[in-house]
């Protein structure tokens, strides 16, 4: 199956006292309609920079996207003006953000937020919106849908919130859906039923899912590919259960190696990643995870690695493995 969105060479930077913060360096990956693609690593690996790359949400200045392609459906998204890209935001691409108590508009009720968008993007009346608000919160499973479209966001529980932020990232049937970790500060429950819900809504819809998470049972659970990043490139991609069961990197073999199991030692200690993660603005040379990386070499600390096919036929950018 064609991809429905390839991203070729995607690199950011900001700009700041500091200097240069390498928040992306050279990203490639594609993905299929339907799919899901699941981006992971720690705080300030850049999942999140990746997500606003693609949306063209970075702000400038600071920020700027110094090279690369973003192409949905064969468009790229970087060579639109401004006034295009707003109008395939929404309607072609949509993002659900972190907090959706900050990402919906106070001031109005959830059921004019998702008419707007709606009316932004398709010639319709504004009953026509209205209804479709309506029908999109019965959709993600609120109950009372046209109570709770009357409704302001504090009125609403943050499990409904969420909802509501996905209704309205879907009103419009966009080909790609990024959701950037979407379950934060929901309770377990909650978190399976929105990971549910996301999944079902790509099954009916055939929309394309790129979820940015550091949650490794979430990926497990719905991911059919991964990307592992680090400092700002990746570092490892494949079938999420092969690279679950044949990690080649030793950071996703460190990230897998730190996960609580059921049936260990009494009083054993949790394996832990050495270290932190090296400041974007000053990079060591060669592989970043290096300074952490018990397996390093030399040319570890001297130069860069590639990514190259690895086991289990998936990539990794390694030296050593």
């Amino acid at each position: 199956m064609a991809a429905i969105l390839e991203v070729s060479g995607l690199t950011t930077v900001f700009h700041t006292r500091g200097g240069i913060v390498r928040a992306v360096q050279d990203v490639s990956f594609s993905v299929e309609a339907g799919e899901t693609l699941a981006i992971v690593g720690e705080s300030g690996c850049g999942k999140t920079m990746t997500a606003l790359s693609l949306m063209r949400l970075i702000p400038t200045p600071p920020g700027e996207i110094t090279s690369g392609t973003v192409k949905l459906a064969g468009t790229d998204l970087l060579a639109l003006d401004e006034a295009s890209m707003r109008k395939m935001r929404g309607s072609q691409i949509a993002m659900i953000f972190q907090e959706p108590m900050t990402a919906l508009n106070p001031l109005l009720t959830v059921g004019r937020q998702i008419a707007e968008m709606v009316s932004l993007h398709e010639n319709v009346s504004r009953r026509t919106a209205n209804a479709r608000a309506v029908d999109m919160l019965h959709h993600v499973r609120i109950p009372a849908p046209e109570r709770r479209a009357r409704e302001y966001p504090h009125q609403m529980s943050g499990g409904m919130r969420q909802r509501a932020m996905i209704a309205m990232a879907l009103a419009c049937k966009p080909k790609v859906l990024i959701a950037d970790e979407p379950t934060t500060a929901l309770d377990v429950t909650i978190q399976a039923q929105v990971l549910d819900l996301i999944d079902d809504l790509r099954k009916e819809l055939g929309t394309a899912v790129v979820l940015i998470t550091h949650d490794l049972g979430v990926v497990a659970e719905t991911a059919d590919r991964m990307i592992v990043m680090y400092a700002g490139r990746k570092v490892e991609e494949g079938r999420t259960g092969e690279l679950f069961a044949d990690p080649c990197h030793p950071y996703l073999q460190g990230l897998l190696g730190s996960i609580p199991r059921f049936g260990g030692a009494e009083g054993a200690r949790l394996r832990e990643i050495p270290g932190t993660v090296p400041a974007l603005s000053d990079l060591p040379r060669g592989c970043a995870f290096a300074p952490r990386c018990n397996a390093a070499v030399g040319t570890c600390r001297d130069a860069v690695p590639a990514l190259r096919p690895k086991r289990s036929g998936h990539t990794a950018a390694c030296w050593v493995n």
